[in-house]
């Protein structure tokens, strides 16, 4: 039996509230840090980049990109020190926009996560069966070990979150380390233009290419802002959440911008747009095997696989404290805000978000007509197009974010207190707005389609129709039960607000 000190003590009970105090600076930094899967972002992402858009200044994007997102990080991680609620972006949205939007914004988080991580499904499954046949000279459909990870994620899910964290930890270390080594073999034996800086150049930002190849990049730093979902779980949130943010931009920005330069100095700067168009994600597998040898390229691939299993297990569990977040405030069923009494693990979320994952997966394997091998159903459909939906909702959700910043310090009367801080969110603001409608319009280009194709605004219209159901569904609540509006993002606050006001009722009485 726990002992009082271990009771999470809230007004709507212990079930109600996630256990505090699970992950420190360290935990919390691995789990957000493989939500981005950085071996499958050099792998993926970066030749995708290189050969679709032609951009050779990949490398210095990166690097832009993670100025703009150190700017919005500013005002996000402020916000943190005055808000822990797992519901992280729109419980930032209704504080500082309102609870009406706030709402929107729980809907579209939902959407976007959950694309994000039933997307990766398909490039995992597709990757072990390739893994099988290669190695084993078995032949299994993609889907089979697709729905064999949603199962195991399932189930680690629903088990306590510092195990989650070493997980997620020891791949995560394994897989940098071995881009690393790479990076470094790059440049031991690079290419005939040597070690050429000519990636850093800002002439190389230039042509049609750049606005999807923004895009493309920013979608490689999702993960960072998932650190305030963990903030009720986490020792001195009002410290270590905003730490980990900035330390997670900082990393990914360096990490993913002097891997994609070596691989410009592996294939040299001329060669690399050609290189990438030829070999795509196995660019970087054949530049292995070349300076590091066949078993070293085995295991880059083993990794490949494992680093998408710690993003997909990353993802789950930021879209089941979403899920608990908006059980325990109305926006989903009462069922939904509960925890595990055992873990403390939101466990009615991560059995949702389960759920939705094998529908989609199944959906996807059904549809699909391709003889076992081929990536159309996996990787060129699920992966593609859901997570560049998913990309798009987070993006809107960090410029939204950026501007509930600011009025949340104007309100409370400390802008001039904050005048850094809230012109550094405007700005990232604004330039996350940009990207956004980059995304919207070249999102034909995005998910492989032609420019006269359906899907050019069938996709992006799954966000357009998550934020109209939120704000649609805040309105209802907003006249049927104004209370719980007006509860919208407070969390346990709320909760907390209403146990002093009932006994100071009960004392006047």
């Amino acid at each position: 039996m726990s002992s009082d000190t271990d009771e999470i003590r809230t007004y709507k009970g212990q079930e109600r509230a996630l256990r505090a105090d699970r992950l420190g600076t360290p935990g919390l930094l691995l789990s957000v840090l493989a939500a981005s899967a950085p071996l499958m972002v050099v792998a993926g992402v970066m030749p995708t980049t290189y050969g679709v858009m032609g951009i050779v200044g990949q490398p210095l994007l990166f690097l832009i990109l993670g100025a703009v997102l150190v700017l919005f990080s500013f005002g996000y991680a402020e916000m943190s020190r005055h808000v822990h609620n797992a519901g992280a972006f729109y419980a930032y949205i209704a504080r500082g926009l309102g609870p009406t939007a706030g709402s929107g914004a729980a809907f579209v988080a939902l959407v976007a996560y959950s694309a994000l991580q039933v997307g990766i499904y398909g490039m995992f499954g597709f990757e072990v069966s390739s893994l099988c046949a290669t190695y084993l000279d078995t032949e299994i459909a993609w889907w089979i070990p697709a729905l064999a990870a949603v199962a195991l994620v399932g189930v680690l899910a629903w088990l306590k979150i510092d195990l989650n964290a070493k997980v997620l930890g020891v791949l995560l270390v394994i897989e940098v380390a071995l881009v690393v080594v790479f990076d470094f073999a790059a440049v031991a034996d690079p290419a005939k233009e040597g070690l050429s800086l000519h990636a850093f150049n800002p002439s190389t930002l230039s042509g049609a290419g750049i606005g999807t190849a923004l895009c493309f990049c920013i979608a490689a730093f999702t993960g960072f802002e998932q650190a305030p979902v963990y903030a009720e779980e986490t020792s001195r949130p009002h410290l270590v959440v905003s730490r980990v943010m900035f330390l997670a931009v900082g990393f990914t920005a360096v990490f993913f911008a002097l891997s994609s330069w070596a691989l410009t100095v592996a294939t040299g700067p001329a060669g690399i747009v050609d290189a990438s168009r030829k070999n795509g994600p196995g660019l970087l597998f054949g530049l292995t095997e070349d300076r590091l040898g066949t078993t070293f390229t085995d295991v880059l691939h083993v990794l490949f696989v494992t680093g998408m299993f710690a993003a997909l297990l990353s993802f789950h569990n930021v879209v089941a404290r979403y899920v608990f977040a908006m059980g325990r405030e109305g926006l989903l069923p009462a069922a939904f805000g509960r925890t595990n009494h055992t873990s403390g693990a939101p466990g009615s979320g991560s059995l949702l978000q389960t759920a939705i994952s094998a529908v989609v997966v199944v959906a996807f394997a059904v549809a699909d007509d391709k003889p076992t091998g081929d990536p159309t159903a996996a990787v060129l459909h699920l992966f593609t197009w859901m997570g560049n939906v998913g990309a798009l909702g987070v993006i809107v959700l960090m410029a939204a974010a950026s501007f509930a910043v600011i009025a949340f310090f104007v309100r409370r009367g400390a802008a001039a207190a904050q005048l850094w801080r809230l012109l550094a969110s405007g700005i990232a603001g604004v330039a996350l707005l940009v990207i956004a409608v980059y995304t919207v319009k070249d999102f034909d280009v995005l998910v492989g389609a032609g420019p006269d194709s359906s899907l050019s605004w069938v996709l992006p219209s799954i966000i357009a129709l998550a934020l109209a159901a939120g704000v649609a569904y805040g309105l209802v609540v907003r006249a049927v039960r104004p209370e719980a509006h007006a509860r919208i993002g407070q969390g346990n606050e709320a909760f907390q607000l209403e146990k002093l006001e009932r006994a100071a009722g009960a004392t006047r009485a």
